[in-house]
């Protein structure tokens, strides 16, 4: 059975987010008999051409108001703009009923935003760009925000992190439609991983929690990031908020999100990534400059708050000589 599939596109869109998921699924019907081949639709938000945010021009294949009543999947494409930009009531009421019409529906990048605009994400667990993260939490405050992860699904919600992740998410979505093999022989035409390894923490520059700069906290966090190489105990950490340890640590968490050991360490990371991308540093100096008791230990945080190694991640974001 031929799977229709809506992507929703306006001025200003990400190129990418919509060329991404497009060739996934137009790639894909050259290993699928035609009565398995999905048919791709584009719907825009304004008749004529569009331009993208890098400047190209797209046209949809017709606007939004002529769209079919329910599609296989409805994907909202993302763009710089998108946080500033309000398209309507009457827009937010279509996307609505056509989601809950439609088997599944999702959205690209900070696409999440058009969806959080209409309702439609309310007590979901979501993803999105990790630059939008705190637009999507004020938008829809009731979602559950997996901030690090390429893509999330929620029974037939599917969301994506940040441009590239939309290819992640189509692969998956293509994985559980015709197979495990077609989603391989894809990604070998595209030339990329069926798979990525980590979540899109390692991309972003710096997610350690921030508030205002006059508060005690901020002091703190200063005080940390100048000083990653000394134990940094809730003690030395109290003291340099002029708190007792039981009330800084309570103030802390309430203003960050985070207790002070995991700011801390987020901080060690953080530190550590820039670092990493300099190839002449050992993997020995990088741990000790940022405050982790040896290389093991730095892998080891590593793995498990950004899902690479030390190792990969400067294979991949390493500055080349």
């Amino acid at each position: 059975m031929t799977l229709k599939i809506a992507l929703i596109v306006f001025p200003g869109v990400q190129a990418l987010d919509v060329t991404g998921p497009m060739d996934v699924f137009a790639e894909a019907n050259v290993f699928l008999p035609p009565a398995e081949r999905y048919q791709l639709e584009v719907l825009g938000l304004e008749a004529g051409l569009l331009a993208c945010s890098n400047g190209l021009s797209i046209q949809a294949h017709r606007h939004f108001t002529e769209a079919s009543t329910a599609y296989d999947l409805v994907l909202c494409a993302g763009g710089p703009a998108l946080p500033d930009q309000d398209f309507g009531p009457a827009f937010y009421s279509w996307l609505r009923t056509l989601c809950r019409r439609s088997r599944r529906y999702g959205s690209i990048c900070n696409g999440a935003l058009m969806l959080a605009r209409a309702g439609l994400l309310d007590g979901r667990r979501v993803t999105t760009h990790w630059g939008d993260v705190a637009a999507l939490a004020r938008l829809c405050p009731s979602a559950k925000l997996e901030a690090d992860r390429l893509y999330v699904q929620d029974d037939n919600l599917f969301t994506s992190a940040g441009v590239t992740a939309g290819i992640d998410l189509s692969l998956y979505v293509l994985c559980q439609d015709h197979g495990p093999e077609i989603a391989l022989s894809v990604a070998k035409r595209l030339v990329v991983f069926t798979q990525r390894s980590g979540g899109q923490s390692q991309f972003s520059p710096f997610l350690t929690a921030t508030t205002p700069d006059d508060s005690p906290v901020a002091a703190v966090q200063r005080f940390v990031q100048a000083n990653l190489r000394a134990d940094l105990t809730i003690g030395e950490l109290a003291q340099a908020a002029n708190m007792s340890p039981r009330n800084f640590s309570r103030v802390f968490a309430r203003d960050t999100g985070v207790t002070p050991a995991q700011f801390v360490e987020g901080a060690r990371v953080d530190a550590a990534r820039a670092l990493l991308e300099n190839p002449a540093l050992a993997l020995k100096t990088v741990a000790y400059e940022c405050g982790f008791r040896d290389a093991h230990h730095l892998r080891s945080v590593f793995m498990r708050r950004l899902g690479v190694s030390p190792q990969q991640f400067r294979a991949n974001f390493a500055v080349m000589a």
